[in-house]
């Protein structure tokens, strides 16, 4: 059972280093690194270095990288805040249109960006003012706003999907492809209950259409704005190509089975950088230097997001020396819970580690084990890995540690606290009923 002490020794540094130490994630995935590598003994320094080996070979470790920069470099251009004027030129008329907008938007930038503190500043920074103008109160406009930062996770190709599938117990059952279509639709699920919930909340405030001056005729956004729309053409192409109706005549063809022969875990994130590159191109640096400077400003949060995506998979690759899926197995066959208790225990767990922890530290130090919990029920391991995304997505509305929070109550300008128990009530324990109804099967994905 050495493997699942270190797997234990590997969760308590992380939430030790990073919530107790209050150092960043980067560190903290390192110092577990290393004591996960401790508990091979003699061998540590082999099994350490072949992991990080390992992890620098690893297919999502590129696109995780690749989609950091992406997101970094689309900051850096006005081609979000034209999509979200689009947004509010055909919302903004509704009722509560700016929570409509707000909450569409964070699940536009969500599927792009995927990072919640980001997603929360760039759409708060436009929507929560216009919900203050339009009569909405600050604590409402701020929850609404950190509320939607979790969309980030529910939707492929974020930084934390990758440290999940990209884990050895996690590709030992199922390809990294194959949670692309049950994540989006997961996505989708949790997308449309905000959608409810913001018709709710319009209703209940008693809020009325924004004011016509703050809104943007839909002819001009759309004629201003329109290329923005183009940010989901590099997602949809490459799953056209593998997975839609052109890709049984290519096959056809060319003899290729095209979702082996195209990775979408390396081509979509390399489109969607060309393509901002020229979308933005206005805007981007034009000097060898402009462009040095641009990158040094991204260094540190690069660097950090970095070192945890290859920190998470070296430790994994160690741990699968240790044989921790042998173990789990086992543990696992012992325990024999019903899948309907199974979900409801892995979603109440990772929703509580997921306080301290962002959702990728909560997923490189349990999420593995939490898929192969589920996949042990009968649950099939794509639906599994979407659920366990779905639970890790409350960690932006988990108070009192999420980012997203501070951040959407920095820009209502309202004391934190005042959040604390909407976002408990209205996000975080709804989302984790969303999981288990997915896991489930009841939420078909």
């Amino acid at each position: 059972m050495i493997a699942i002490w270190a797997l234990l020794a590997f969760i308590a540094s992380i939430v030790f280093w990073n919530a107790v130490l209050k150092r960043n994630i980067g560190e903290a995935m390192i110092v577990g690194f290393v004591v996960v590598g401790a508990f091979a003994g003699r061998d540590a320094p082999k099994y350490m270095w072949d992991g990080f080996v390992d992890s620098m070979q690893e297919e999502v470790t590129f696109a995780g990288l690749a989609f950091i920069f992406m997101s970094f470099i689309l900051a850096k251009t006005p081609v979000l805040d034209r999509l979200i004027d689009i947004l509010n030129s055909f919302l903004g008329r509704l009722r509560g249109g700016p929570i409509y907008t707000s909450t569409v938007a964070g699940g536009m930038f969500g599927a792009i960006a995927h990072v919640g503190a980001s997603v929360t500043a760039a759409v708060g920074s436009v929507t929560v003012p216009w919900m203050k103008r339009s009569g909405v109160s600050g604590e409402l406009s701020a929850t609404v706003v950190a509320g939607c930062a979790g969309m980030g996770v529910t939707f492929p190709f974020s930084a934390t999907m990758f440290i999940l599938v990209g884990s050895s117990t996690v590709t030992g059952m199922m390809a990294a492809d194959d949670i692309i279509v049950p994540l989006a639709i997961a996505g989708l699920w949790c997308l449309g209950y905000r959608l409810v919930l913001s018709y709710y909340l319009v209703r209940k405030n008693g809020l009325q259409p924004i004011a016509p001056e703050d809104r943007i005729p839909v002819k001009r956004s759309l004629r201003v704005g329109w290329t923005s729309l183009l940010l989901f053409v590099p997602i949809v192409i490459p799953l056209l190509l593998t997975r839609g109706p052109i890709a049984a005549p290519i096959a056809h063809y060319t003899d290729l089975v095209m979702s082996s022969a195209l990775s979408l875990i390396t081509w979509i994130p390399v489109l969607m950088i060309l393509l901002v590159l020229f979308l933005g191109r206005r805007h981007l640096p034009k000097t060898t230097t402009g462009w040095w400077k641009v990158l040094g400003d991204a260094a540190p949060q690069f660097g950090v997001i970095g070192i945890t995506i290859v920190a998470a998979f070296s430790a994994s690759a160690v741990l699968a020396k240790l044989k921790l899926p042998q173990q789990l197995t086992a543990m696992l066959e012992s325990l024999s819970a019903p899948s309907w208790l199974m979900a409801i225990l892995v979603g109440i767990i990772i929703v509580i580690i997921a306080i301290p922890l962002t959702a990728s530290a909560t997923m490189a130090s349990v999420g593995p084990v939490a898929v192969a919990a589920l996949v042990g029920t009968g649950i099939a391991a794509p639906v599994a890995a979407a659920a366990v995304l779905v639970f890790a997505s409350t960690e932006g509305a988990s108070p009192p540690s999420g980012a997203p929070i501070y951040v959407a109550s920095g820009i209502a300008r309202i004391d934190p606290s005042k959040i604390f128990m909407p976002l408990l009530k209205y996000y975080c324990v709804p989302i984790l009923g969303i999981g288990v109804l997915i896991a489930l099967g009841l939420l078909p994905v």
